[in-house]
Parts: C-alpha cells; structure tokens; sequence
C-alpha cells in the first residue's frame, strides 16, 4: 500500500522533470519511472523477505519446522517494541531506498544536473503544493 503511493508520487514526479526538461518522449519517462521504482521494490521486498528467512531458518530445529507455512510474523522477533521496529524497517525500506535510486536515476538520465541534495529532491514541494492547490475551488 505504501509502494503503491510512493509508485504514483514518482509517476506524478517524473511527468513534471520531464516536462520542464522540455523532453519529447515526456510519458515514455513516466513509465521509465513507475516501472523502474516497481522492478526495485520487488527486488528490495525480496532481499528483505531472504534475510528475514536465512535469520529465522538459522534458528532452525522443530520450533521453525512447527510453523509448517503459519503466520511467521506473530512468532519469536517480532513482539514487544523492538518487534515493531523491524516489522517497520521490513515495510518501509524497500520504499525509501527504491525512491533514493529513482531519483539518483533521474537526476543523471533526465535532467543531467550536478549530484547535491537539492538537485536530488528538486520539484517535491511544486508537487505536494500542486496536490494541495488542486484541492481549491477554482
């Protein structure tokens, strides 16, 4: 649920650099977007969900064979406060690493601009402020 949004913002984020690059092909990099953020976050969930399984399967014996496929995620690690901090790093960083390589891609194939941090998040606010003027009666 928080890739898709996160999927949709990037699409709306690389229609606008695309249009004030004033490039030609301004939809066939809205797809280069979307699709480039949806091929990093399964491979990202992926990785997560191998490291979450190598961790628990070196724990081995019948306490991990018991489980036979049931919900794994109410089992051992993930109680109490801790719990819910890799529960949390588990959802969320495929999310914000995925959109940190999209825009390092953005920046060097789309608007070919110096590598600082404001250049890397150029045109986020214009976007958040376009959403909420949308919103106005005209």
């Amino acid at each position: 649920m928080i890739s898709g949004m996160v999927m949709i913002f990037v699409a709306l984020w690389f229609y606008q650099t695309a249009r004030k690059a004033n490039v030609n092909n301004v939809l066939i990099w809205v797809a280069i977007g979307a699709v480039g953020f949806f091929v990093l976050q399964l491979l990202l969930v992926n990785f997560n969900i191998y490291i979450l399984e190598s961790v628990r399967a070196s724990e081995g014996g019948a306490g991990y064979e018991a489980l036979q496929g049931a919900d794994r995620k109410n089992e051992g690690d993930f109680l109490g406060f801790a719990g819910i901090l890799k529960s949390l790093y588990l959802e969320v960083s495929p999310s914000v690493v995925g959109f940190i390589i999209i825009a390092v891609a953005r920046l060097k194939f789309l608007t070919k601009e110096s590598y600082t941090v404001q250049n890397l998040f150029s045109g986020v606010s214009e976007i958040f402020s376009g959403i909420k003027n949308s919103f106005k009666a005209p």
